[in-house]
């Protein structure tokens, strides 16, 4: 799939004659809708999501840490679209890695019986799989493959257009890097889920998360030292003391306090009756300007409803009793479930996959003996 920037172009505007001209200024181009690809289009597309893979990993690696450690609930499940197309639009928190997304994904996927169909497609920024330390423990490719897609605008459009339910996080990385310091306070709105839903007429479900916040509440960020990050390193954000502290202890970087996670289905927005509002002249065809106008009063809207549900949901972040019941149920998993073995697990499955198995329990630790780099200064 090509890549291109994640907002929407402002359309062409006519070209102004000038005082010293006499010739007619030139009208601006009609928009052209797109049209839906057809079946032999899509199958050329490059599609790199393993269904197999996913289910595997879900049940084997996700599934135990969901269940025993960060106990998700979903609320208002009933809202949510059975097939698309339809934006599903999020919140993000202040962490290193977005535990909150990696949850929210299994746990949609998982409610629909793991069906390669009914898998919500996650369209994430790029800049997650540059580094290998923006990565899951380190796993090469597991967001794509896991059913991801880069973050452009023409993906998204592509999504749409297949009929996919996409879920976004319209805050985009300053989500996850605006530190815990504004845990719940939403970071400005890109603006091209509103281009594409007022174009294609798509339904926003909104989804407030509550409780991640608290996955990482040690992680502050100063933006001065981001921007620095950003340009010399090509790290979008640097959370402190972590970044710090995971020079010598590499494992620290992924480490995650086992909060208890709510996600909350709202009311489906109208988008173009948001639009009409805020005096968006061409719905098919808004401005930047226009777009960005439409995307504040979004987020206006979710910041009052996710205050309202951090108030109804938020008040015991963790939850000791129910952590307490739910590790006592782990049994043998309890090595994988808790953050302390996540690498060894993460990366055992990836490898087990392109590898026979053991021949010993000896043999099983040696093989992956480079993994102690995760725990060793």
């Amino acid at each position: 799939m090509p890549h291109i920037v994640e907002t929407a172009a402002a359309p062409p505007r006519a070209l102004t004659s000038s005082p010293r001209a006499s010739l007619p200024p030139v009208p601006a181009p009609p928009a052209i809708a797109p049209v839906a690809p057809s079946a032999a289009e899509r199958a050329r597309w490059y599609e790199p999501f393993d269904p197999g893979y996913l289910r595997d990993f879900g049940r084997e690696v996700l599934a135990p840490i969901s269940d025993h450690y960060f106990r998700p609930r979903l609320v208002g499940a009933e809202r949510l679209p059975r097939d698309g197309p339809a934006i599903l639009a999020s919140n993000h928190s202040g962490n290193c890695l977005p535990y909150d997304g990696i949850v929210l994904a299994m746990l949609l996927w998982r409610r629909e019986g793991m069906k390669a169909s009914a898998m919500v497609r996650t369209v994430f920024e790029k800049g997650l799989t540059l580094a290998w330390w923006l990565r899951p423990c380190g796993m090469d490719n597991i967001y794509r493959r896991g059913g991801g897609v880069d973050m452009t605008f023409d993906n998204f459009e592509r999504l749409l257009l297949g009929g996919e339910r996409v879920l976004y996080f319209p805050e985009g990385v300053p989500g996850i890097g605006k530190g815990f310091q504004n845990r719940y306070r939403l970071q400005p709105f890109h603006t091209s889920f509103v281009t594409l839903a007022l174009r294609h007429g798509v339904p926003v479900h909104p989804l407030y998360t509550v409780n991640a916040e608290w996955v990482m509440p040690y992680h502050f960020t100063i933006h001065a030292l981001d921007r620095v990050m950003q340009r010399v390193f090509r790290v979008p954000f640097l959370p402190l003391p972590a970044g710090i502290l995971a020079i010598l202890w590499p494992w620290l970087w992924f480490l995650a306090l086992p909060a208890n996670m709510v996600f909350v289905v709202g009311e489906a927005l109208d988008v173009r009756a948001i639009a009409r509002e805020a005096g968006v002249a061409t719905l098919e065809n808004p401005t930047r300007e226009e777009a960005g106008r439409v995307a504040e009063r979004i987020r206006a809207r979710m910041q009052a409803e996710l205050d309202r549900h951090v108030a109804a949901y938020g008040k015991h972040a963790y939850d000791p009793r129910s952590l307490w019941r739910a590790l006592r149920t782990a049994g043998r998993r309890i090595w994988r479930v808790l953050p302390t073995g996540w690498p060894v697990a993460f990366q055992r499955f990836d490898r087990d996959r392109a590898r026979p198995p053991a021949r010993s329990r000896l043999h099983a630790i040696l093989r992956d003996w480079d993994l102690l780099a995760f725990y060793i200064p």
